[in-house]
């Protein structure tokens, strides 16, 4: 495991100050459905939005594994779950590939406004008749003079209802194969470019999700992100960071969920001994535990290999299969630890159990991450 230096721990120290005044409220929140502004502003001050960016555009110049060792900060001090995946999602979904294959123009232009949380990102990739299987796309995007005209839609955008940009995959070959799709970056007010109602959902509900349609939606061929075709060589980088960024944060909420659990069971007394000094009690504990650190390595680890350019796929899906069950076993477990009590919703582990189901659908479901693994050891 890597060993911080003062520099790094001084980091995520510093966010520590933020994270009560960004949990103030979640419960309310979640239950309504609300998308925390405030706690968006809150964010923007904290600089976290800023780490992995260059100092030229605004950012804090920081290495893959010290941005991750600070939103596992985030995790285990926010308890607002939905708001955390809202910072991943706009880092990932327009910081990081503008920051890999933008060009001076766009950085210039975009990457400023993401470090201050200005502005709001999201990508919109899943379609749905294709879900996992990006190569069926519908969308398409033919060239026009100098501009693109995008048509289709989208489906599960995250953040698509606050997003001010949004990275759209488009078919610009249709039948190219993983070389036929490129990616976009088309603004909010863009004509044609029309975002549907919030989407209701199970959990992440402060973090919002919707559809996003587009009818002749004109976009200037120097919003192109990459090369014409090269779209899945974009997402291929955000895909990694968007595993490692936003199972790192669950890291961090697991940590705070084993805390609370050990807290508890030393505290609650039943037939006069506290509920910690029943095996079947402190079992679940060390299995928390167990899974946690294993999680931790793994994404830990991964982070190091993808940071030093090596070959990560294997790691990358089993550190995003490991993390999102270990997170939902781990919510479950906290639930039955805290008896009646977890399973009330003041308890607010009811919703961390909603917001753990959705870590083995997104960023890739776990079967897809299952054949991925497959796939690498030739079956």
């Amino acid at each position: 495991m890597i060993e911080w230096n003062a520099d790094q721990k001084a980091l995520r120290e510093g966010l520590a100050r933020w994270t009560e005044a960004l949990s103030a409220g979640h419960l309310d929140r979640d239950a309504e459905g609300l998308f925390p502004a405030e706690g968006w502003k809150l964010i923007s001050e904290s600089g976290i939005l800023a780490l992995p960016f260059d100092e030229r555009y605004g950012g804090l110049g920081q290495d893959l594994p010290t941005t991750m060792y600070v939103l596992e900060g985030l995790g285990e001090g926010c308890r607002d779950g939905g708001l955390n995946f809202s910072v991943t999602t706009t880092m990932c979904s327009v910081g990081v590939p503008l920051d890999r294959f933008g060009t001076a123009w766009q950085k210039e232009t975009y990457l400023p406004r993401i470090c201050s949380g200005e502005v709001i990102g999201a990508h919109a990739i899943t379609e749905s008749e294709g879900g996992s299987d990006a190569l069926r796309m519908r969308t398409r995007a033919r060239r026009d003079g100098d501009s693109w005209v995008l048509n289709g839609s989208k489906t599960f955008v995250s953040n698509g209802p606050v997003a001010d940009l949004l990275m759209i995959y488009a078919a610009t070959h249709p039948d190219g194969g993983p070389l036929g799709v490129t990616a976009f970056l088309v603004e909010r007010d863009t004509p044609g470019l029309d975002v549907g109602r919030p989407m209701s959902k199970m959990g992440l509900r402060s973090s919002p999700l919707s559809e996003v349609f587009l009818d002749e939606c004109r976009v200037p061929a120097n919003r192109v992100v990459g090369r014409v075709g090269g779209g899945f060589l974009v997402l291929d980088h955000v895909m990694k960071r968007e595993v490692l960024f936003s199972f790192i944060v669950n890291a961090g909420e697991m940590r705070h969920r084993l805390d609370r659990c050990i807290a508890y069971a030393k505290s609650r007394q039943q037939f006069g001994r506290p509920i910690g000094s029943y095996q079947s009690i402190a079992n679940k504990i060390v299995d928390m535990k167990i899974r946690l650190e294993t999680a931790r390595k793994w994404l830990y680890d991964t982070g190091e290999k993808v940071a030093g350019g090596a070959a990560a796929t294997v790691d990358i899906a089993v550190a995003k299969l490991l993390t999102s069950e270990s997170n939902l076993s781990s919510a479950l477990d906290a639930v039955q630890i805290f008896g009646g009590g977890g399973y009330l919703t003041e308890s607010g582990l009811e919703k961390e159990v909603r917001n753990a189901v959705a870590g083995p659908i997104y960023s890739g479901t776990n079967e897809i991450q299952y054949n991925r693994i497959a796939s690498m050891l030739g079956l």
